[in-house]
């Protein structure tokens, strides 16, 4: 008998009236009043959050034009709003810019420098270099282009007077692009003292860098100059007359023919020019050896303030707009904060909340007066972007209100849950066991299954406990099953066991009139009645060996010769030229190659011998014992040896699937071991035993 689940059918329940689910009702409205109170507070802080960014946004919107307008009045909010357009110059070319004064001072180094520094038209490269190209805003100060560098430099090495070969000495070459045409100058360094010098410019074609031209004159209206001004670059270097780094200044006025034919055309001066943005330039300063010192063309060089900047500067939903008469000069709109969009849900909920008492939308103007005109700006404020804004920053602090609805979610089901269903649960299954115990004729233990109702507090106690007195009742049987079939295995293996040594007395004893076979056939009479009961893990477990030295050549001479007493006919041996002793029982040791000798010659073909070899190996002699017929399949030949694995069919009751269990157990015992291979013909089963001197 096994002790399985056996599952009821639920008894009739009378149906329950309103009175039985009052108690839930009442615990569940409950539940749903807190969550709508928690979600209309969150609703009225953000509805005041919002009218509060309203009446906050509408009394700093006049200060945020006003920090824009003073941002652009000063020289480098001028420079951006004289040059709107983005360069229209390929990569590497620096297009000039228009200055928001009449020109620069290049003959003065600390005038150019603190031109640029107000302008901030430098473009910054890596490594602390700057250079500024740009034209007055001033249309009678000439057509020129004024470039201003700023770089660290080692002591130059001048140019002597009228030298054309100036490749060993320090060179400013300069390029201009214009309409698809070139033109190019070098400008070697001549230095008046220590610390200045000046740079002529001579007009050369595109690829010389090193040689001026035959009889070549500066010109006239170039004008350069180089100052070397600061302290020494490098810490201890400088004394004893080494080369020292210093800060280097390059100041120059480039003529552009241009430039000048744009201000005398009929109608007056053309100023800026109109294809200021395609014109380029470079700026190279060249040492001794083809050293390059600073090159314009470098990568990685950052631009000064322009327009779209300051769209950086607006907030979100405001657009700047800056004209100049009719003309929109540009239009910049304030981003939304990316780090964390705006809920569209939010959104959508907050533009559906009563409306602020700020209007929807704000502008104010200014004005800013350049060298070149006026400036109208205009910033548009709209409240939509503080919807925005403010969705966005709802959606990051929407965790506080997630977490108060997830902590009333959390105790609805700890109760729903760990409560209210548990005592639902335990009554169902109660009223089932009850049930079923009423009906005596059909009553049977069966499971009641409520360890999923245990716990800590009264209803897991008492469900605990019940489903304890259950289980200690069916462990109780499934103990008293388990000892009925250890004793059943047990009975079979003794019968097992006894049964083998008396089928061999019965043919020691098979006359008729031989007095003995009368009370052999009472004794297989006898065991038979155990047989059929085994599990010899147990029984052969608690058996005992007496191991001593065996000549283990005679011992398997007198076992071929006695096979044929046993059943097994035509086993062959081959004796060993000496005694062969090992540590072994005999008569166990008997039994185990009896078993292998009944399990070969049940296999074997017909008419062929069994044979056994005798193989000493070091510390062990091995006994290989070989049948001819089928190989044993390759998913049983490695657990042959295991109980009860058997292709036999059941003879008089006895099971197969024994002998071969009973023999590994007996060679385990006396230390030998025993496996089984197959060979071309057939099975060898090889048993090793340990030797002794």
């Amino acid at each position: 008998m096994k002790l399985g689940r056996v599952d009821f059918p639920l008894p009739d329940m009378p149906r329950l009236g309103l009175a039985a689910f009052r108690n839930r009702i009442v615990f569940h409205l409950v539940f749903i009043a807190l969550t709508l109170a928690t979600l209309a507070l969150a609703v009225a802080l953000l509805n005041e959050e919002r009218q509060r960014n309203a009446q906050r946004y509408e009394q700093t919107f006049a200060k945020s034009l006003a920090e824009v307008v003073a941002q652009l009045r000063h020289p480098s909010g001028q420079l951006a709003l004289l040059n709107p357009e983005p360069p229209q110059v390929d990569a590497g070319w620096v297009a000039p810019l228009v200055l928001p004064f009449g020109a620069i001072d290049f003959d003065d180094a600390t005038k150019a420098q603190r031109a640029i520094e107000m302008a901030g038209c430098g473009l910054q490269y890596p490594g602390g270099a700057s250079l500024c190209a740009a034209v007055g805003s001033n249309a009678y100060a000439g057509g020129f282009v004024y470039l201003v560098a700023s770089l660290d430099a080692p002591p130059l090495v001048s140019r002597e007077r009228g030298a054309l070969d100036i490749a060993d000495v320090h060179r400013v070459r300069i390029s201009l692009t214009r309409n698809g045409a070139e033109q190019h100058w070098l400008a070697p360094v001549e230095m008046l003292d220590a610390q200045r010098g000046q740079l002529p410019g001579f007009t050369v074609g595109a690829g010389d860098t090193a040689v001026l031209p035959h009889k070549a004159r500066p010109q006239r209206d170039f004008r350069g100059w180089v100052w070397r001004e600061g302290p020494c670059l490098a810490n201890g270097e400088g004394a004893g007359g080494e080369p020292c780094p210093r800060r280097t200044t390059i100041s120059l006025r480039l003529p552009v023919e241009a430039f000048r034919e744009a201000l005398f055309r009929p109608g007056g001066p053309q100023w800026p020019p109109a294809d200021l943005a395609r014109t380029g330039l470079q700026l190279a300063l060249l040492g001794p050896g083809g050293t390059t010192l600073f090159d314009s063309a470098a990568a990685g060089a950052q631009p000064p303030l322009t327009l779209a900047r300051l769209s950086g500067t607006l907030s979100p939903g405001e657009t700047l707009t800056i004209t100049r008469g009719s003309h929109v000069v540009a239009l910049l709109q304030g981003a939304d904060d990316t780090s964390t969009p705006p809920s569209p849900w939010l959104t959508a909920l907050i533009q559906h909340l009563p409306a602020p008492a700020t209007p929807r939308t704000l502008t104010a103007r200014d004005t800013v007066t350049t060298p070149v005109g006026r400036f109208e700006v205009t910033l548009t404020g709209d409240l939509q972007g503080l919807d925005r804004s403010l969705s966005a920053s709802a959606a990051r602090l929407a965790w506080p209100v997630g977490a108060m609805l997830a902590a009333l979610g959390l105790a609805w089901l700890i109760i729903e849950i760990g409560l209210i269903r548990r005592v639902a649960t335990l009554t169902k299954r109660a009223a089932t066991l009850s049930h079923q115990l009423q009906q005596p004729e059909r009553f049977e233990l069966g499971t009641l299954d409520v360890a999923d109702l245990r716990g800590r507090d009264e209803l897991g106690i008492l469900a605990g406990t019940l489903a304890d007195l259950l289980q200690h009742a069916r462990d109780s049987l499934r103990r008293e099953q388990l000892r009925a079939e250890r004793e059943h295995d047990q009975w079979h293996a003794v019968g097992h066991e006894i049964m083998s040594p008396l089928q061999s007395l019965m043919l020691l004893h098979g006359s008729e009139d031989d007095p003995s076979r009368r009370y052999v056939q009472r004794m297989q009479q006898a065991v038979k009645v155990l047989y059929g009961q085994a599990s010899p893990s147990e029984a052969l477990a608690a058996a005992t060996l007496a191991i001593g030295r065996l000549d283990l050549d005679a011992f398997l001479r007198g076992v071929a010769e006695n096979a044929a007493y046993a059943g097994i006919a035509d086993v062959s041996y081959t004796p060993a030229p000496e005694p062969v002793w090992v540590q072994a029982d005999e008569y166990p040791l008997e039994d185990a190659i009896t078993h292998v000798l009944t399990n070969a010659d049940r296999y074997r073909v017909p008419g062929t011998p069994i044979t056994l070899t005798l193989r000493v190996e070091a510390e062990l002699a091995a006994v290989d014992i070989h049948n001819q017929g089928p190989q044993i399949a390759d998913d049983v030949i490695t657990r042959v040896f295991d109980y009860g694995v058997s292709d036999a069919e059941p003879q008089d009751g006895v099971r197969r699937g024994q002998g071969l269990f009973v023999a590994k157990t007996y060679l385990a015992k006396m230390g030998g071991s025993i496996g089984a291979r197959n060979v071309d013909d057939g099975v060898v089963f090889e048993i090793a035993l340990r030797r002794q001197a």
